[in-house]
């Protein structure tokens, strides 16, 4: 199996993509949040820290582009081309409307032709992988199937899947119908994205869809860092089951408290280097602090309890504020 760590804007940057990978099970792929192309000679600093491969030490990163003008889009894949990348991702997936406005991200889905004759372009003109993450239409499911056979005739690297439609957002369920529909119809190997937000979630998806072996995951390791190892640790079992080796002791040992605390001590260092790293940059205590409190939006779902904690953290005007709030919130995390 494959697992991708999916990009948010302005949450999974490069300080949290390394801290992530140095406490964390590592990803196959991270992807950096989408660029938006301009027409500077190079990137802006911001854009530069987060593609620089020295940034992401042993990771394989692959930029990712949110653009509708193919000439923008290949210009930006030519200044990519410079730190050695051979691979870009093709964002059809955002929802924001400020993007959508522009007729960017999913917001592009609503111009099947249009979307054709750039990906007809870029195709031609490109000489590095690209893989698409894509939504399954911009207002209804029944769109999916006209672009699906738009993507079916160009080389596609792999096609990222968030069966939702841009009006969703990240509310309803995800249309496994039409992720269905993809495994049946696809040209293009595929990666399931959405929902999941625990290691029986990830069961659910795997039991619906044998044939995919590639998964992404965002909000769910955002609210619960530590989610890939346990997906890996019951992956683990499995093969353990399979030998015909007694595993209950085994399993009573890894969902202990002892376990439950070696989380919490790997989730406290990797937000402690988030942290430092951010203040090495010179990002300021006032917007560090605003940093971790995003983080904490959505790591706070997994730890219902600690509702003082999450609100002092929510308050908190100083690092010694925060740091205390954090340390209660973190007791009453829950990984299982």
């Amino acid at each position: 199996m494959k697992y991708y760590l999916a990009p948010l804007e302005g949450i999974t940057t490069y300080i949290y993509r390394r801290a992530y990978h140095q406490h964390f099970a590592p990803m196959d792929k991270y992807f950096t949040p989408f660029l938006v192309p301009h027409t500077k000679k190079g990137f802006s600093t911001k854009e530069k820290n987060d593609v620089m491969p020295e940034h992401s030490p042993g990771m394989n990163l692959v930029p990712q582009i949110m653009s509708n003008q193919a000439d923008s889009f290949l210009h930006t894949v030519e200044k990519l081309k410079v730190y050695g990348y051979e691979e870009v991702n093709l964002n059809l997936g955002c929802p924001s409307k400020t993007v959508v406005s522009k007729g960017r991200g999913s917001g592009f889905l609503a111009d099947p032709d249009g979307l054709d004759r750039f990906l007809d372009e870029i195709f031609k003109k490109c000489d590095v992988k690209i893989s698409i993450k894509t939504r399954i239409g911009k207002d209804d499911p029944e769109e999916f199937a006209r672009l699906l056979d738009i993507y079916n005739q160009y080389p596609v690297e792999e096609l990222i899947i968030h069966p939702r439609v841009q009006k969703d957002f990240y509310k309803n369920q995800p249309n496994l119908g039409a992720f269905h529909d993809a495994v049946e119809e696809s040209k293009i190997p595929l990666c399931y994205n959405g929902d999941i937000f625990t290691p029986e979630s990830y069961e659910e998806m795997k039991r619906e869809f044998p044939q995919v072996d590639t998964f992404m995951l965002g909000r769910g390791i955002l609210m619960n860092p530590a989610l890939l190892d346990l997906i890996r640790m019951r992956e683990k079992t499995d093969v353990k089951k399979t030998t015909d080796i007694d595993v209950t002791e085994w399993k009573k040992e890894e969902t202990s408290r002892q376990s439950a605390d070696r989380y919490k001590k790997e989730i406290h260092a990797f937000l402690e280097q988030i942290k430092c790293d951010y203040l090495e940059v010179e990002m300021g205590e006032k917007n560090t602090l605003f940093k971790l409190k995003e983080l904490w939006a959505y790591m706070g779902q997994n730890a219902p309890e600690a509702k003082k904690a999450l609100k002092r953290i929510r308050k908190s005007q100083s690092m010694a504020d925060y740091d205390s709030a954090s340390r209660e919130a973190l007791e009453d995390f829950i990984f299982f």
